[in-house]
């Protein structure tokens, strides 16, 4: 099977600093990849390498067969098929929940005002947020907030969902609201590639898991072949520090 999303020995330096060193990854459709790893081991930066967010220096990215690392590719197009969500929420302050989570729609996409609205509404209303919606970001707490980022990543119906490090800017009683929500897109077949620290969530819903180790894909396999009996020492090492 050919991987909706592929990477391909991707490499990338920050000056003198190589933050990917060789990296190959695949994502296939409907799988949801959970990205481990300490902070600083690359996942960020490759995240936001595959979504052409960041240029890399060396290497391939395919997206449904077609390389879309080729720099004669239109990035804006590319880009506007995936849905990428980052640690620090990102909505416009100056616009409304609801013109956040349509802006993309409307403007990229070219849905009209009026769709636009009905599909963010029925998406705020699942998850709670519909009497929120004329309300600007500063009005919501932070797992609120997150929540409406995703809504705005899931608007236009990517075919690959990004999230970065989702939770870790949120209280601990707001993780799990905004965990749940993931869990949620998961089990209705969402392609997702996510950078966590959240292990019992990685464990639990991924398909996939990848140990990133300073810019290296050092292991992976399932979360019970990765959390249940790793191979690499390195990446014993790093799960001792949650299982402790």
């Amino acid at each position: 099977m050919t991987a909706l999303l592929q990477a391909t020995d991707l490499w990338k330096s920050f000056g003198d600093q190589e933050v990917l060193r060789g990296v190959s990854l695949a994502l296939e459709t409907h799988e949801v990849v959970a990205l481990i790893g300490a902070s600083g081991s690359g996942k960020s930066t490759l995240l936001r390498c595959l979504g052409l967010l960041e240029p890399i220096d060396d290497g391939q990215i395919f997206l449904d067969g077609a390389d879309i690392s080729d720099p004669r590719v239109d990035g804006n197009r590319v880009r506007a098929r995936f849905g990428a969500v980052f640690q620090s929420y990102n909505l416009f302050p100056h616009l409304s929940v609801l013109d956040n989570v349509t802006l993309a729609s409307r403007v990229v996409h070219r849905m009209p005002r009026r769709a636009a609205e009905d599909r963010a509404m029925g998406l705020l209303e699942r998850i709670g947020l519909a009497p929120l919606a004329r309300e600007h970001p500063d009005r919501l707490s932070g797992g609120q907030q997150q929540r409406a980022a995703i809504v705005r990543a899931i608007a236009t119906d990517p075919e690959v969902l990004l999230l970065d490090e989702i939770t870790s800017a949120l209280d601990p009683e707001l993780v799990g609201e905004v965990l749940e929500l993931v869990r949620e897109l998961a089990a209705e077949g969402a392609t997702i590639l996510m950078a966590t620290h959240e292990m019992a969530f990685a464990r639990d819903v991924a398909d996939r898991v990848v140990f990133l180790d300073e810019g290296i894909v050092r292991e992976q396999g399932t979360p019970s072949e990765v959390f249940g009996a790793p191979r690499e020492v390195r990446t014993r090492a790093f799960l001792s520090r949650f299982t402790a």
